[in-house]
Formats: structure tokens, C-alpha cells, sequence
């Protein structure tokens, strides 16, 4: 056990500490202010203060941990061996920099509270973020840093014996649209044909009645590929469903279509079902609670995770109406349009309010990389290069690699050529452990 002082335990300190020190480093943490528990301590230990008691493991501390909310930092990120860092702490100091206050600032979201311009959905962009501004969204700063101070504890008792993790992967199927054609209904199948016709769009035209009369599949639906690839890897996918109401940004199958209810429950038999939350959802929470009872009838169980659409997030609102519902896990935060840790992290990890200064039940998951993202990179080599430098980052820390795809990805739309091959690297990735 590692037995931390400070001057001052607060909400903000424990959230870090037990972030770093047990979630992605596996050692249980008690804390004290009391120096003669601290000297009466013999295992790890540590100092998280202004000044060294002794000749201990000792991390001069920024003041954000003992903060309460929002506050203009003055932030200069610098380089630090393998990685960056920012909050710099003087000599005395095992490491050079407040890596625990620095994680803090990250895993909160800090910045998303500060003014920012969001893009046309709402949304706050990677263009805004410390991470892309100074060039280490690409690394899961969080962890590297976690990593070098285990290398600092393991240099002070060399004869404790840490725990290991190992690489996992948590791969998201995101449904949006079940179908491109199929169980659509009369009225919005006439108003597709009209579209496709007046716009010249004879080959989807001759698509859409081919599988409507069974002569072919229908392009969305790789559900079979999916059910496939789920045995060949022992990590669970994720397949979040959206069942909200038709609307102008919303357009799945009607949920009260019999095929569509059976389809969820055919994937639910070998993949974990998750609720894609409709875009007029995510700030309206009767709304949201009308959805999550309804997969809830449809798959006879409590709903276990969540996505918003478009990864749209509004900080502290949008978490705070999943953790009044009692949703535990969300699978929202990432970037569209830039593949890195958002967060700074490859790991889980708790929802802190900085408007209420606690931490939630809500499990985050950041994603790292979207398929979207990768459509700006042309060839397919340049997107397996991309890949597997992620993955690599991810496994050095021996974290959680979570990916986002859709089940239209797996089509054979020309956009999507070569998907699969990147989506077969990703659960490949796994097995090599």
C-alpha cells in the first residue's frame, strides 16, 4: 500500500491519486495529515506538499488540487524526456513536474469549462485543446506519466512488487442506421427513390429495389461480419443502438418495427448492447430517460452504457443527466476529426464534476480514434501507419485501446474500401499479447 501526506486531503486530490495510483497503476492508496503515521509508515510512501519531511518520494504540489472551481491557469507545456509536461515543480522534486495536478486538469475536462468557440453542433474541438496545441494528443500523457512514477517508486523500493496489467481492446459499433433500405417504410422509401431519381443516382436506385426485393443485401447490414468477428476475440463489443424518434438528425428504423426489435435482440445474444442517445436527447432528460426504458423493454435488462450522437458533449449537463439516470458507463468523449486521447488517457476512469467538486459513479471511456477520422488520410498503407502507431501507444502503457466503427463501415461502399483490414488490426492486436 502506498501511504500518501499532503497538508490537505481534498475531493480533487484522492480523484487524481486513486486515478494514477490504483485504477492505472494497481497499488492501494491511503492518505493522511498526520506526520507521524506518515514516519511510522513502513511500505511505499510518498509526500504531496509544499516542502520534504525527509528523504521520501516527494512531489512538490501545484495548487490547482487544493483549488475549488474554476481558476485562469497560467499553462506553458515543456518537453520531458519521451513526453510533455506542464505545472513544473522546482529541484527538490522527485519528478520535475506535477504530474498529478496536470493529470487533474486533463481527466476533469478543465479547459472544456473555460470559453471556447463549438463547432455547428455544439461541440468542443480538438483545434481548442492543450493536447493539439502543443503536439501530445497522440500520447496518453496521463498514463506515460503514471509509468514514470512507478519507475520512481520502484528506483526508492526496489524490493516491492508491483502489479502488472496488461493491453485490452474495447471496440464500439456504433448503429445510427441499421439499414440503408430496408424496413424504412413506404413514405421515406417514395421520398428516397424521388431523391435518387432527380439527382441521377441511378446505380442506388437499382440498389435500393434490388434489396427491397430480396435480390440483394442490404449495404448496412454487416451484421453477420460482426456477430463474426465478436468470436474471434474474447473482448466484448459494444453495439450502441439509436432508437430515438425519427427527426431531422435522427433517421434509424422506426423502433416499433418487429425485424428491428429482433435484430437487437439477435446482436444482444453475443455482443453487449449500449443506447446511441438521439441528438434532441442529449439536452432533454425525460427525453433521454424515455429512450434508455425503452432498450431497457427491448433487451430485458438494465442499460449498461451510453453514446451520444455526433460524440456531442455538454460539460457537466450531459454527464450529470447519465449519472441521475443511473447510467454507469459512457462511450462519448473523443474527437471526430482527429484520431488521440482526449483526455489524456487509455484509461477508464470517473466523471468529477468541477461545478459540484466530487466524483461521480459515471465510468468514462474515451475513444481514440473514430472511422471517420481516418477518411482524410487517402491510402489505406497511410491509415494502417496511423493505426498502429495508436495501438502502440496504447500498449506500451498497457492500456485500453477503444475504437469506433460503424456498421456501414464493414459495407462495400467505396469510402469504406479497406475497413475491414483496419478493424482486423485492431482485434489482432489483442491476440498478440
Amino acid at each position: 500500500m502506498l501511504l500518501v501526506y499532503s497538508h490537505k486531503i481534498t475531493p480533487r486530490l484522492k480523484y487524481t491519486f486513486k486515478q494514477i495510483g490504483t485504477r492505472i497503476l494497481g497499488i492501494p492508496l491511503r492518505f493522511t495529515t498526520t506526520i507521524e503515521d506518515f514516519i511510522a509508515h513502513d511500505s511505499l510512501k510518498m509526500s504531496y506538499t509544499r516542502q520534504p519531511l525527509g528523504n521520501e518520494i516527494f512531489i512538490r504540489s501545484h495548487e490547482l488540487l487544493f483549488e475549488q472551481g474554476l481558476n485562469d491557469l497560467d499553462i506553458k507545456v515543456t518537453d520531458w524526456e519521451n513526453t510533455k509536461c506542464f505545472f513544473p515543480n522546482g529541484e527538490q522534486s522527485t519528478l520535475p513536474f506535477d504530474i498529478f495536478a496536470a493529470s487533474f486538469y486533463l481527466l476533469s475536462r478543465y479547459e472544456e469549462y473555460l470559453p471556447h468557440v463549438k463547432d455547428e453542433y455544439g461541440r468542443f474541438m480538438a483545434e481548442d485543446s492543450l493536447a493539439l496545441k502543443h503536439g501530445f494528443l497522440e500520447q496518453p500523457v496521463v498514463d506515460v506519466w503514471a509509468y514514470k512514477f512507478r519507475d520512481a517508486l520502484k528506483a526508492k523500493y526496489p524490493d516491492f512488487e508491483f502489479p502488472e496489467r496488461h493491453y485490452t481492446i474495447s471496440p464500439i459499433i456504433d448503429v445510427p442506421t441499421a439499414y440503408a433500405y430496408k424496413l424504412k417504410g413506404i413514405i421515406r422509401t417514395a421520398g428516397g427513390t424521388l431523391k435518387d431519381f432527380f439527382s441521377f443516382r441511378f446505380r442506388e436506385l437499382y440498389t435500393r429495389y434490388a434489396v427491397l426485393f430480396g435480390l440483394q443485401n442490404d449495404p448496412f447490414d454487416t451484421f453477420k461480419y460482426i456477430a463474426n468477428k465478436q468470436k474471434q476475440t474474447k473482448f466484448k463489443f459494444v453495439v450502441f443502438f439509436l432508437i430515438g424518434d425519427l427527426s431531422t438528425y435522427d433517421k434509424n428504423i422506426n423502433v416499433q418495427k418487429r425485424k428491428f426489435i429482433s435484430l437487437i435482440k439477435q446482436v444482444s445474444d453475443y455482443c453487449r448492447i449500449g443506447l446511441k442517445a438521439s441528438y434532441f436527447a442529449l439536452e432533454d432528460k425525460a427525453l433521454l430517460k424515455k429512450e434508455k426504458l425503452r432498450l431497457e423493454a427491448i433487451t430485458n435488462s438494465s442499460l449498461s452504457a451510453s453514446r451520444q450522437s455526433f460524440s456531442k458533449l455538454n460539460l457537466p449537463e450531459s454527464y450529470r443527466n447519465l449519472v441521475e439516470l443511473e447510467i454507469p458507463e459512457d462511450y462519448t468523449m473523443g474527437y471526430i476529426n482527429h484520431i488521440g486521447f482526449r483526455a489524456g488517457t487509455c484509461t477508464p476512469f470517473f466523471f468529477y464534476d468541477l461545478d459540484y467538486e466530487i466524483q461521480t459513479p459515471l465510468r468514462i471511456n474515451t475513444y481514440h480514434l473514430l472511422d471517420h477520422a481516418l477518411l482524410k488520410t487517402h491510402s489505406l498503407l497511410d491509415k494502417k501507419l496511423m493505426l498502429n502507431r495508436l495501438i502502440a501507444e496504447v500498449r506500451q502503457v498497457n492500456g485500453t485501446f477503444v475504437s469506433v466503427f460503424h456498421n456501414y463501415t464493414f459495407s462495400k461502399i467505396e469510402r469504406w474500401k479497406g475497413y475491414k483490414e483496419l478493424f482486423n488490426i485492431i482485434i489482432e492486436s489483442a491476440d498478440e499479447e
